[in-house]
């Protein structure tokens, strides 16, 4: 299995295999990798020809097989791309799994003048390659390539060449600053810079500007976990506490920030209880509809004793970590594990 980094130094010195796996959640980033191979081996000028598109969806294996066979047209290769291949998710039902088993035998018999290129995406950010039974089979029959985030210096540049494709110039500070608020991922990137563009109308972007359209990604991370503990999905939410805490380091602010979500929580029961809709939540927060619809959800999942104990469980545990010399941590985790229990 490789990244994305070693695809494209491959990619370059021309080593390009007979077949690909392509995952992770940035569809964008896994788009630009399909692009990478595809404009290195078929001929623009024979594209319509030689550059076949399945959707993972609804194709068969059928379909798959004589998409691959045909011989290619003018020249000496042929791509078959098939994206969101739902039959290389790890769970499936039984006509995926046909599919799955047909395609394991089929590469190793693959033309030699076919690139097969299959794509699917993690619904999770916490899902990866290791974990799925599917990619650890193909893995020994195909090139399998995990798109996962890329590195620092060359996420902000890729940053910066999202605004300039939209004839936007940025600069770098305000790029960086930009890059460390939205989430990572080129879907998402894209859409939001789309929105500071029509927002600043020609005029030069500044951090102010950012700071009115992007809500911080650790934000975001939060209410994930918020939503994982009032869903009890208790091993998902200590990955995702353990990827938190790795990412900033920053014990004491993240669990001010998640003691202040659940008294969020707290205060709109006790508004719904006492007759306020959506529409006064999200007047009354500033936040837009569709987030409130979501805060009442999560509400939803909790009584009010449920929601006064878990705040306070909040609170020891920040008192903990003030006045003492614990592995901090490890303290984190044990307030996790209290706030399961609460019942």
């Amino acid at each position: 299995m490789i990244d994305f980094d070693v695809l494209e130094s491959e990619v370059k010195k021309n080593k390009i295999e007979n077949s690909y796996i392509f995952c992770g959640l940035d569809e964008e980033l896994i788009k630009e990798g399909v692009d990478l191979i595809i404009n290195n081996t078929i001929d623009k000028s024979l594209m319509d020809l030689n550059y076949i598109r399945l959707d993972g969806l609804t194709t068969s294996f059928d379909d798959i097989m004589n998409a691959c066979e045909t011989m290619p047209f003018m020249g000496d290769k042929k791509a078959v791309v098939i994206y969101r291949a739902a039959f290389l998710k790890d769970k499936t039902d039984s006509s995926n799994t046909n599919i799955y088993n047909e395609i394991l035998k089929y590469l190793k018999d693959l033309p030699p003048y076919t690139i097969l290129i299959m794509y699917f995406l993690f619904n999770d950010k916490r899902d990866n390659p290791k974990k799925n039974n599917k990619i650890k089979s193909l893995d020994k029959v195909s090139k399998v390539v995990y798109f996962d985030r890329l590195k620092k210096d060359r996420y902000y540049k890729k940053v910066e060449e999202v605004f300039k494709s939209n004839g936007k110039e940025i600069g770098k500070i305000e790029a960086k600053y930009f890059a460390e608020k939205v989430q990572n991922n080129f879907d998402i990137i894209k859409r939001e810079a789309d929105k500071i563009i029509a927002y600043t109308n020609g005029k030069q972007i500044t951090k102010k500007d950012i700071d009115k359209l992007i809500a911080n990604s650790s934000e975001d991370d939060i209410f994930d976990l918020i939503d994982l503990i009032s869903q009890r999905k208790a091993e998902k939410a200590i990955d995702l506490l353990d990827e938190l805490l790795f990412k900033s380091d920053q014990h004491m602010l993240i669990i001010s920030n998640i003691e202040n979500n659940f008294k969020r929580l707290y205060e709109i029961k006790i508004l719904s209880q006492n007759g306020l809709n959506i529409n006064d939540i999200a007047s009354k927060y500033k936040l837009p509809t569709f987030i409130c619809e979501k805060l009442v959800n999560q509400c939803n999942k909790f009584n009010m004793k449920q929601l006064q104990k878990l705040m306070e469980i909040c609170l020891e545990t920040e008192n903990k970590l003030k006045t003492s010399g614990v592995d901090k941590t490890m303290e984190m985790e044990l307030m996790l594990f209290n706030i399961f229990m609460v019942k």
